[in-house]
């Protein structure tokens, strides 16, 4: 009898320390992927966001090159009709020139904050992935 009841009771406390390592490590697994998830949300919101920025200005940029050649085609109309046509070629001409730098500086402004919301995404998803790994390794060493 004694020796049976301390043959269940090994086998009671290596039964409880599997479950205790099979806890720790689906217990650290969960962990590592909500800390992977929740940095790969933060990377796609700033992102989003900085894509969203670079728009905005490029859409004000695009907005402002339009009123200023509208307002020289107007100059430009105004000069035809008093029967200066090489001034409002020139004036025609500066708004074009004007628009297109605008048009052109917006885009450049678009492309610089995609790109650098690109990279602090890919930057955040490989911090969580590297988290994610760390936690994994680590509750296989404990076990």
């Amino acid at each position: 009898m004694k020796h049976a009841l301390t043959v269940a009771t090994a086998l009671l406390a290596l039964s409880a320390s599997a479950f205790a390592d099979d806890t720790l490590q689906s217990t650290a697994d969960k962990r590592g992927d909500r800390i992977e998830q929740r940095l790969d949300n933060r990377g796609d919101r700033i992102e989003n966001r900085l894509d969203r920025k670079g728009a905005r200005v490029e859409q004000r940029l695009d907005n402002r090159g339009d009123r200023i050649e509208e307002r020289l085609d107007a100059k430009a109309d105004k000069a035809r009709a008093n029967g200066n046509e090489e001034r409002a070629e020139r004036l025609e001409r500066k708004g074009d020139r004007i628009d297109q730098r605008l048009d052109n500086k917006g885009e450049r402004v678009e492309n610089r904050t995609e790109r650098r919301g690109d990279r602090i995404d890919n930057r955040l998803d490989k911090k969580g992935e590297r988290i994610n790994r760390r936690l994994d390794r680590r509750t296989q060493r404990a076990n």
